[in-house]
């Protein structure tokens, strides 16, 4: 009897780009029959700062609430220091995610290669830290402003390319960054295949917060604004004209957007977020090595994406905390599965990714986002 072989990282990659394909709206009008009347399109002004809808009262209310957890009791308290450590991770997760989710569902520009922006993020800090005893405060905007540079310009050769193909030149950068930290001749800055150790800062001024606490709050506080940033962007005239060059970028070009300048922008803008993102893997994870940002983080982050829904915010902190419950628990649970089961072979962790991807394209195509608010929807409309 045959055996189907396991879900390599590779296919699951490519089932991604394929939910990603079918979510595209199309990017040329169809040609209307002569016979057929054409609607009468309305348009309205462009939303004043005052006619912006306000972040909900609740979201704040989150975010004070992620920050107290801190004050359930100090040092050694009711949570312990590797719980604050997976939560920082989730947050950071979700930066990066939001930052991939701007590019590809906010701008239509999938890419493949994203963990290369977490590498150089991650790299940047660390040197930074390590190499010129810079803080780490200071070497967050340095990681922010290099990626922005570096997805910049190499979004300006990639505007030439769409679809699969600007996914294959974004696989090619993702497999080639790794490998370009280990070069012989830089390693006395990256330190080679033996990467870079640093130190967990400590919480300032004497408060009586473990290293793991104090850098939860960090994060969450990152978040936030990273979250509050790209709110803010993409009600605005630049946000607008993002997704315009996504939904029809010939109507786009007419009303005298910048296409490629757009694009690059874009592209810019989500290597930033990603890279802050990797910049703070790297000071609370306390080390850096090229084997840590392997082409598996590139597809986890897409695929975070899309389970948390694409073009949707909240969807990115959902995706965030996928792609660190599928690192921490997915090789366990195909284990358990290979032994309860009695298959003939054993199942691989992106095998989970597979199923996950399948299920979601039949049960929730807009991502789990996309699914929750189309229930919310449902319920208020049976709502009497």
């Amino acid at each position: 009897m045959a055996t189907s072989e396991p879900l390599t990282a590779s296919a699951a990659a490519a089932a991604t780009l394929a939910l990603l394909e079918g979510q595209r709206p199309a990017t040329a009008p169809e040609q209307v029959p002569a016979a057929v009347s054409l609607p009468t399109v309305t348009v309205t002004a462009a939303p004043t700062s005052d006619q912006r809808k306000r972040t909900p009262l609740w979201i704040w209310g989150a975010a004070l609430a992620a920050a107290a957890i801190v004050l359930l009791g100090g040092k050694g308290g009711l949570i312990s220091n590797f719980t604050y450590l997976q939560l920082s991770l989730v947050l950071v997760y979700a930066i990066a995610v939001l930052g991939l989710n701007l590019l590809t569902g906010f701008n239509g520009q999938i890419s493949l290669g994203h963990g290369a922006f977490f590498a150089v993020g991650a790299y940047t800090a660390a040197i930074l830290i390590d190499r010129y005893d810079v803080s780490y405060l200071l070497a967050l905007p340095a990681a922010a402003l290099v990626c922005f540079v570096a997805g910049f310009l190499f979004g300006l050769p990639a505007l030439r390319l769409e679809g699969h193909y600007l996914a294959l030149a974004t696989f090619a950068l993702a497999t080639t960054v790794p490998q370009m930290l280990k070069y012989r001749h830089i390693e006395g800055l990256t330190g080679g295949v033996q990467g870079i150790n640093l130190i967990k800062p400590d919480a300032p001024f004497g408060v009586a917060l473990s290293s793991d606490q104090w850098m939860y709050l960090v994060v969450l506080a990152m978040a936030v604004l990273m979250f509050w940033l790209a709110r803010n962007l993409l009600d605005s005239r630049p946000g607008r004209a993002l997704m315009a060059v996504r939904d029809q970028p010939l109507a786009a070009s007419t009303m005298g957007i910048d296409i490629a300048r757009t694009k690059a922008i874009t592209f810019g803008i989500s290597a930033l977020y990603v890279g802050v993102a990797g910049a703070l893997h790297a000071i609370i994870f306390e080390f850096v090595s090229p084997d840590s940002f392997r082409f598996d983080l590139s597809v986890a982050l897409l695929v975070g994406a899309v389970v948390g829904g694409i073009a949707s915010l909240p969807g990115a902190l959902i995706g965030g905390l996928f792609v660190q419950v599928i690192d921490k628990y997915a090789d366990a649970l195909t284990k358990m599965l290979t032994e309860s089961v009695h298959l003939p072979l054993e199942l691989e962790p992106w095998t989970i990714y597979g199923v996950l991807l399948i299920a979601l394209m039949y049960v929730m195509p807009g991502g789990v986002a996309g699914g929750l608010a189309g229930l919310a929807r449902r319920w208020k409309m049976r709502a009497p």
